[in-house]
C-alpha cells in the first residue's frame, strides 16, 4: 500500500500545474486578443474619417473610383493606383500604430496585431505591385450570392459601401465600428413598406423613417387614417389579398410587417381563426410574396423584412390566443431565416400604449427610436422592453430553435 500511495504522489507531483506558465499564456492571449481588437478599430476609423475629412477623401475616392457595381475592376492601372493611394497607405498606417503601441506597452501578445497589421500590407502590396485581386476577398467580382453577415464583413456587406451608402458600412473585417457607429445599416433613400401603418406604432415608426432620409409606403386596411406628405405614400390593401401588393413591393427595399389582432380572454373558434389569419397567415404571405422580389445579382444586400413577432415569443402577454399566434409566425420567420434569401429581423417589442394595449408602459415613439437605433447597429434580433428576463429569455429560445430547425429541416433542393 505504501508502495501504490508514494506512485500517486509521484504522478501527482508531475503533473502539478505550473501556475506561472498557465499565466503567462493567458497573459499573451488576452494583449494578442487586444491588439487585434485596436487594429481593427484604427483600420476602420481610418476609413470613415476619409469620408470626412478632404485630404484623406481625395485618396480614398480612387478605392471608390477602381470599381463597376459588379465589383469588376474599371482598369488594372486604376485599381493599382487605389491599392497604392488607399490600401497601401491605410495598411502602413495600421502597422506603425501597432508597432508604436507593441514597443511602448512591451508586451509580447501585443505583437500579433502588428503581425495581423503586416498582413494588411502584403496583401495590399500584392495587389499593387502584382495586380493580383485574390487577396481583396470583398472586392471579388461576379453576384452576390449571400446575405450581409452580421457576425464579419463578406462581399455583400461591403457591396453596400461602394453603391448602397459611401458614408456608411465603414467596417472591414468585422462590423465593430459600424455597430458603435450606427452605420451597419442605412436608410438613407431607402423605400420602405409598413403594415399596421395607421396604429399607433406604425405612425411612429413612419415619423421616424422619414427623419432618416426614408421614402415610406404605408400599407394600411385604413388609408382614411392617414394624410399623404412629402416622402410617404398611402397604400389601401385587405386581409386576404397580399398578392395584390406583388407589384408595389418590387419597389421596395424593405418590409416592415406590424400589422396584428389581439382578442385579449376570447378563445372562440372566430377568436382563434383571427388571431392567425392576422397575426401569422397574413404575416406569412406577405414574407412569401416579398421574398419573390429578392432578384438580381445585387438584391440579396439591400432587401430586409422586419416581423414585428412581439415579446410574446418568450413572455406572458395576458392574452393566449396573442401569444400562440405571435409565438407561430416567431418560429416561422426563425425557419425562413435559414435559407437565407435576404435579412429577416425580428422586432421583439415590449408592452407599449395602442389600440392593441391602452395600458402599455412605453410610448410608442419611444419604441419606434430604439428600433432604428438597433436596426442601424444590424441588430437582427431588435429587443425593445422594459422586462430584463426578455434579454435573457429570447437569445435563449431563438439559438436552441434555430440550431433544432438547422438539424431537422433542409430547403427543397437540399432533399432532392
Amino acid at each position: 500500500m505504501n508502495v501504490l500511495a508514494q506512485g500517486w504522489a509521484e504522478i501527482a507531483a508531475q503533473l502539478q500545474i505550473n501556475w506561472n506558465l498557465v499565466n503567462t499564456c493567458l497573459q499573451f492571449a488576452s494583449w494578442g486578443l487586444v491588439s487585434l481588437l485596436l487594429a481593427e478599430i484604427v483600420r476602420d476609423s481610418y476609413h470613415a474619417l476619409c469620408h470626412y475629412v478632404p485630404s484623406l477623401g481625395k485618396w480614398h475616392n480612387k478605392h471608390h473610383m477602381a470599381y463597376r457595381r459588379d465589383l469588376s475592376v474599371v482598369s488594372l492601372k486604376i485599381y493599382q493606383e487605389s491599392q497604392l493611394y488607399n490600401d497601401i497607405v491605410e495598411s502602413t498606417l495600421l502597422v506603425v500604430v501597432l508597432t508604436v503601441m507593441a514597443l511602448l506597452l512591451q508586451q509580447w501578445g501585443f505583437w500579433l496585431g502588428v503581425a495581423y497589421a503586416f498582413t494588411f500590407l502584403y496583401g495590399a502590396s500584392r495587389r499593387y505591385f502584382l495586380g493580383k485581386i485574390d487577396t481583396d476577398y470583398t472586392h471579388l467580382p461576379g453576384p452576390l450570392e449571400t446575405i450581409p453577415s452580421v457576425w464579419w464583413v463578406n462581399r455583400s456587406y461591403h457591396w453596400r459601401h461602394h453603391f448602397d451608402d459611401v458614408n456608411a458600412y465603414y467596417s472591414g473585417v468585422f462590423p465593430l465600428v459600424d455597430t458603435v457607429l450606427g452605420t451597419g445599416l442605412s436608410l438613407k433613400g431607402k423605400t420602405i413598406a409598413l403594415t399596421g401603418a395607421s396604429g399607433a406604432l406604425g405612425k411612429a415608426l413612419t415619423a421616424e423613417l422619414i427623419k432618416n432620409n426614408a421614402k415610406v409606403v404605408a400599407l394600411t386596411t385604413n388609408p382614411e387614417k392617414l394624410q399623404t406628405q412629402e416622402k410617404l405614400t398611402v397604400i389601401s390593401w385587405e386581409l386576404g389579398k397580399e398578392a395584390e401588393l406583388k407589384a408595389a413591393l418590387e419597389k421596395v427595399d424593405i418590409l416592415i410587417i406590424n400589422h396584428g389582432v389581439n382578442v385579449y380572454a376570447n378563445r372562440t373558434s372566430e377568436a382563434i381563426e383571427s388571431s392567425y389569419e392576422v397575426n401569422t397567415f397574413s404575416t406569412l404571405r406577405l414574407m412569401d410574396i416579398f421574398l419573390t422580389t429578392v432578384t438580381g445579382p445585387q438584391s440579396k444586400a439591400t432587401k430586409e423584412i422586419w416581423v414585428n413577432t412581439s415579446e410574446a415569443e418568450v413572455s406572458p402577454a395576458l392574452s393566449p390566443l396573442y401569444e400562440l399566434s405571435k409565438r407561430a409566425i416567431g418560429d416561422i420567420v426563425t425557419l425562413k431565416r435559414l435559407d437565407g434569401d435576404c435579412i429577416i429581423r425580428k422586432l421583439i417589442l415590449g408592452p407599449f400604449k395602442s389600440q392593441l394595449n391602452p395600458y402599455g408602459v412605453m410610448s410608442a415613439p419611444q419604441v419606434a427610436r430604439a428600433i432604428l437605433f438597433l436596426a442601424k447597429r444590424d441588430f437582427r434580433n431588435i429587443i425593445v422592453s422594459i422586462n430584463p428576463l426578455t434579454y435573457l429569455l429570447f437569445p435563449l429560445k431563438e439559438v436552441s430553435t434555430w440550431l433544432y430547425y438547422r438539424i431537422f429541416s433542409k430547403k427543397v433542393q437540399e432533399l432532392s
